[in-house]
């Protein structure tokens, strides 16, 4: 069951992968069949179920593209 609900600002996601390296439950991917209005490919999770609600990836972001809910 997810311990949180994680929030993609695609818009402005630059692509850099530093979310998805710090996922410890390597959820967090590029989605390679979108590209966003800067020509990148967003970040999203593939299976948002198994978030543990860590927040690395937000903690990791340089754009802060990413908010982490926790419940």
């Amino acid at each position: 069951m997810a311990k949180g609900i994680v929030i993609f600002n695609e818009d402005i996601c630059k692509g850099c992968a530093l979310c998805t390296t710090n996922c410890p439950v390597n959820i967090v991917v590029l989605d390679t069949s979108r590209i966003n209005q800067k020509g990148y490919h967003p970040a999203t999770l593939s299976d948002p179920d198994k978030c543990i609600g860590c927040a690395n990836c937000a903690m990791m972001c340089p754009d802060n593209v990413i908010t982490v809910e926790r419940f």
